[in-house]
């Protein structure tokens, strides 16, 4: 019977997914959590087989906490449950040790059957997605990402070195960068465009 935590920043979607799996007689949840950092304490402290979780939460997002737990060799593979059908979300979840990328606009059965699978050790991809994930690649780095999150967030760039430990002018270089690689005309632009392509 797999055992899994079940990660959902909205509380009504959560307590839906809880029901709608609660029926299941062969899948038991051990925990709910709100945010990314709730779901990595619930797994140290439950161990177990699947953790379902969307992407965007506040804390922790589903993607840092699917890595987190891939750096840690934790037991758990990861399930997203996402309404992102952007192929760069994929690409990251897969880079991240994701087992299972689905959609929330799928067959409710769906679910079920994708936590048995990933459970199982199997790899579950929404078949959508898959043929598009490799389509284009995501030319930004970790540290340009990073900055466009900030620039998105509406941050000027001394407050941007501030935040992250980087000289100005190690900052303005890669917005500049980022900016040139997405062939956007300023950092919002570019933030705008990494973000609808998932990349951010």
């Amino acid at each position: 019977m797999p055992r899994l935590i079940l990660a959902e920043d909205q509380t009504l979607l959560r307590e839906a997914l809880a029901a709608l799996l609660g029926l299941e007689s062969d899948i038991e949840i051990v925990g709910t959590a709100s945010n990314g950092r709730e779901a990595h304490d619930l797994v140290r402290r439950h161990d177990p087989d699947v953790v379902v979780t969307d992407i965007e939460m506040p804390d922790m997002t589903g993607l840092e906490l699917a890595a987190l737990l891939k750096r840690e060799g934790a037991r758990a593979r990861v399930l997203i449950v996402t309404t992102f059908d952007r192929p760069g979300y994929l690409r990251r979840a897969l880079e991240a040790g994701v087992a299972g990328f689905i959609l929330k606009d799928g067959p409710s059965t769906g679910l079920a059957d994708a936590v048995r699978r990933v459970a199982a050790g199997e790899r579950v991809i929404a078949p959508e997605l898959a043929t598009r994930a490799w389509s284009e690649t995501d030319p930004l780095t970790d540290a340009e990402r990073r900055l466009l999150r900030l620039a998105e967030a509406g941050l000027e760039s001394p407050a941007m070195a501030e935040a992250t430990g980087l000289a100005r002018g190690t900052v303005r270089n890669y917005l500049h960068s980022a900016i040139s690689k997405l062939g956007a005309g300023n950092r919002i632009e570019a933030a705008r465009l990494a973000r609808e392509k998932g990349w951010l």
